[in-house]
């Protein structure tokens, strides 16, 4: 009897009766986080949708992220398109460095996880492209965003436009920004042998998750902010 008890102690980190939904205290750790970091986002995105049918004007996404960079082209939400399939793709290699370190894989591992800080990292610096762009053209958190109509007039729209994207979007990259971190951190580990030594790949799910999490975010983002 006690030699059962010591084994279920070793599997279960809960210290007591069978783990809730056969997960780890780590994993249920991190989805209590994402469940209250939802709450925020949620409040944000709540926010801009009551101001946005509360007011009677407001500036059109085709006409104010229509810009590509390094090209006079105007192509409606193209570059944003752009940023979210670049976002999504390293969602996806962060699935496949799961699926390695379950088969650990530590190669496999570090393959994957370079991909998607490489995603990261290339959102990051597209959303720059886009801040700079925006405030070259007068957008900031103090002015209402301006822009020609196709009759020759200037549509003038609500302050609460730009401080509602710069802090939407300066919220969400701000989460890019740390994942990003910590997926260079747990890739290190991998790569130097840690996670291996440990027996098993947890903390690529557990990042993985934080990750997910970041990229359905944005997706709730460019539907609700660049789409209404």
């Amino acid at each position: 009897m006690a030699s059962t008890v010591a084994t279920e102690t070793e599997v279960n980190p809960w210290g007591g009766g069978v783990a809730p939904y056969d997960t780890s205290y780590g994993k249920m750790m991190m989805w209590f986080f994402l469940v209250s970091d939802c709450f925020s986002f949620s409040g944000l995105l709540i926010t801009y949708g009551a101001l946005r049918f509360s007011n009677a004007t407001w500036p059109n996404p085709n006409l104010v992220f229509n810009a590509m960079p390094f090209t006079e082209m105007h192509i409606p939400l193209g570059f944003v398109s752009i940023m979210t399939f670049i976002l999504i793709m390293s969602s996806v290699f962060v699935v496949r460095a799961v699926q390695e370190g379950k088969m650990m894989n530590r190669q496999g591992v570090v393959y994957w996880m370079l991909g998607a800080i490489a995603g990261g990292a290339a959102f990051l610096g597209c959303q720059a492209w886009e801040w700079n762009h925006l405030i070259h053209h007068g957008m900031t958190m103090q002015s209402p965003i301006h822009y020609e109509l196709a009759d020759g007039s200037i549509f003038h729209g609500p302050v609460a436009f730009g401080q509602l994207f710069f802090t939407i979007t300066g919220f969400h990259g701000f989460h890019v920004f740390s994942g990003v971190v910590l997926n260079c951190i747990i890739t290190y580990q991998a790569a130097s042998g840690v996670l291996e030594r440990r027996g098993h790949y947890e903390m690529i799910e557990k990042v993985g998750l934080y990750w997910h999490f970041v990229d359905l975010v944005w997706v709730f983002v460019f539907l609700l902010f660049y789409l209404l």
